[in-house]
């Protein structure tokens, strides 16, 4: 339920979108993340945060990243690789959440699927996720591969 209210909690902010960092907000890998972030996600402009880590999208905020959530361990969930990341989805029935899988620390983006598809999010922050050397990732079925909208190979 922390998810909900921490979109919740960005969306009612203002300019600067207040977002609770995540535990791992202080790992040198999330800044390796962080600075190679898109200033456009799913048509949506960036936003400033208040707290290390963590970016949001929107105004207001339709997409908020934390880089340092716990890495998922062995899941059922569903998993979808885009780009080459790999995430595990959840439809909480008001937001969605995608977990990156097989990468520590691991990157939580929350987001609200009437304004932002899950594809262009996916893909447009797989080039800054992938900075996160990946350790593991979906092997169960079902999982779905989401090609790049960008029009670039690979």
């Amino acid at each position: 339920m922390v998810g909900a209210g921490l979109l919740v909690t960005g969306c009612s902010s203002g300019p600067v979108a207040d977002v609770e960092p995540a535990p791992g907000a202080t790992d040198p890998v999330c800044a390796e993340a962080m600075v190679a972030l898109p200033d456009t996600v799913a048509g949506l402009d960036r936003r400033e945060t208040d707290s290390q880590a963590t970016a949001a999208w929107g105004d207001p905020s339709a997409v908020i990243l934390r880089c340092g959530v716990p890495t998922p361990g062995p899941t059922t969930e569903h998993c979808v690789t885009a780009n080459g990341v790999d995430w595990v989805t959840r439809d909480d029935g008001e937001y969605w959440t995608l977990t990156t899988y097989g990468r520590t620390p691991a990157v939580e983006v929350l987001f609200d699927d009437t304004r932002a598809a899950s594809s262009s999010v996916m893909v447009d922050l797989a080039p800054a996720v992938s900075r996160i050397p990946a350790t593991g990732g979906c092997t169960s079925a079902p999982s779905e591969t989401i090609p790049s909208t960008s029009g670039q190979d690979g």
